[in-house]
């Protein structure tokens, strides 16, 4: 039996579709497709990845031996809950266990990772980590998710050197509510506040504005050492908020105030 029919058959046997057979060894599902079609033929560290995956020799796995005299220890290996690649500058392991077409834990080191968990140097997932990650939960050098954290970071929550996000915390923070050294946002806090509502920090601009130099319809001043309102003024700035912008929610109210108290 050729290769590629040898191949075709254990992908079946397997009940495995192309694609699927393509995302366990880390190929598009056009590749596994010229391989059953005898179009072309995987590179050594690929035969040698296939032979894990279905527990038998290169040799058997090329058609050159019969794969009868291995019976058991096939069958052993094919019970294996893992797929495994160890060289000297990668490694990789996939987990049998799936979760829809996705493996519960996917580690690539040296490349794309793609699985409910998922760690690599590009990651996706519901809980990724790389150099790029996407996901539920990121964390990477540029990281995107609901919670994402990293040095350039986009997400509902967003922490990193530059971050983008509802809540964004950053060196840079562009967000809804924005805490940074530079920070833009409808409501912002920072070395320097620029806000569409209300902002805070050493200078601030906003319809609110509060910090050591201000810029806005209401400024409230503070002391430049240590960022603080008289009594008499957290409560002007507290009605101030409330009747300028009777919108804002009570704790973003009491934040602001609490913060100058």
């Amino acid at each position: 039996m050729t290769f590629n029919d040898k191949l075709t058959e254990l992908r079946k046997a397997k009940g495995w579709s192309q694609e699927q057979l393509g995302e366990t060894v880390n190929v598009s599902r056009q590749t596994v497709s010229k391989w059953e079609l005898g179009l072309t033929t995987p590179e050594m560290e690929k035969l040698i990845e296939l032979s894990d995956i279905f527990g038998i020799t290169i040799d058997e796995l090329v058609g050159k031996t019969d794969p009868t005299k291995n019976v058991s220890e096939n069958k052993c290996r094919e019970n294996s809950h893992r797929a495994f690649r160890l060289s000297r500058f990668n490694y990789e392991y996939k987990s049998k266990t799936r979760i829809g077409s996705l493996p519960l834990v996917h580690i690539n080191t040296s490349g794309k990772a793609k699985g409910i968990v998922a760690i690599g140097a590009i990651a996706k997932g519901i809980v990724s980590l790389g150099l790029v990650s996407l996901g539920l939960f990121g964390w990477g050098f540029i990281s995107i998710g609901l919670l994402a954290i990293g040095g350039i970071a986009f997400g509902g929550a967003a922490l990193g050197g530059l971050a983008v996000g509802l809540l964004a915390i950053g060196g840079l923070a562009l967000g809804f509510f924005a805490l940074g050294g530079l920070a833009v946002g409808i409501y912002s806090v920072g070395g320097c506040a620029v806000a569409y509502k209300i902002a805070l920090g050493g200078y601030a601009s906003a319809h609110i504005a509060i910090g050591d130099i201000t810029s806005g319809e209401f400024c409230f001043k503070t002391a430049s050492d240590s960022m603080r309102l008289i009594s008499a003024d957290v409560s002007e700035l507290r009605d101030t908020i409330m009747r300028e912008l009777p919108d804002t929610l009570k704790f973003i109210r009491e934040l602001f105030c609490t913060a100058v108290r």
